[in-house]
């Protein structure tokens, strides 16, 4: 599409000069001003290739209005494509096509991953129905969107899960996503009354030889959810079942 829009700017830039020059040979050179004025054969001549002028000018325009419908419908089509309808933010497809790029790669050394989990999003589906869930999953969506502050990518990984990727990661940048995600949920949860939100997450970035890939690198930051939630339980004495 980018193409396109170049080549009609260029098109009618060219179609304005050759017409101004057209214009300027006319009014300047007064025997052929004359000769068009006095002879109906060339006359009728003139008035059709203006006319032609006219309707190229139109036809380009014309081009430019569906151009920028086109531009519309695709930005909404890869919005539709890309977003997860729920959340509100990139999905599970975008999620993939991210890790996709490092995929059959040493993993760079500064890329960092924290997977989160709604803990609490079944019983919320249950106590008060899944279109209370569903807000649930958009306004902590709405959170890790706004904590982000393009620090990362931020994604719905599909179900209660999310993820944060961290390219030119750093620990202090993780750490300050973490941050504004926690303070965000514990403003959230002071102002929402009965339900509130409930999460868990892992993290893992530079863990040296025992993570090679991306893929390791996301495997174990969703194995620390289970690991820190585990944590939790045994002190509280739930039982995860």
């Amino acid at each position: 599409m980018k193409k396109f829009d170049v080549f009609k700017t260029i098109q009618l830039v060219l179609f304005i000069i050759l017409t101004a020059v057209g214009l300027y040979i006319i009014f300047t050179d007064h025997e052929l001003y004359q000769l068009i004025a006095n002879d109906p054969h060339i006359r009728a001549l003139c008035i059709l290739l203006w006319a032609a002028l006219v309707m190229t000018f139109l036809f380009i325009f014309m081009d430019f209005s569906l151009f920028s419908t086109f531009k519309k419908d695709y930005r909404e089509l890869d919005f539709a494509v890309s977003s997860d309808p729920v959340a509100g933010i990139a999905n599970r497809y975008s999620c993939d096509t991210l890790i996709e790029k490092y995929l059959d790669k040493p993993l760079p050394s500064d890329i960092g991953c924290i997977m989160f989990d709604l803990t609490n999003i079944g019983e919320v589906n249950r106590l008060w129905g899944h279109i209370r869930g569903n807000e649930m999953i958009y306004e902590f969506s709405g959170i890790l969107q706004s904590s982000s502050a393009n620090m990362c990518f931020v994604g719905r990984n599909g179900g209660n899960k999310f993820l944060a990727l961290f390219e030119n990661g750093s620990s202090q940048k993780m750490n300050t996503f973490l941050t504004r995600v926690d303070k965000k949920v514990k403003k959230h949860n002071a102002d929402s009354g009965d339900i509130q939100i409930q999460y868990e997450y892992g993290s893992a970035y530079r863990e040296g030889e025992k993570v090679k890939t991306i893929t390791d690198l996301i495997a174990l930051s969703n194995q620390r959810i289970y690991e820190s939630f585990d944590d939790v339980a045994a002190d509280s004495g739930f039982d995860r079942e």
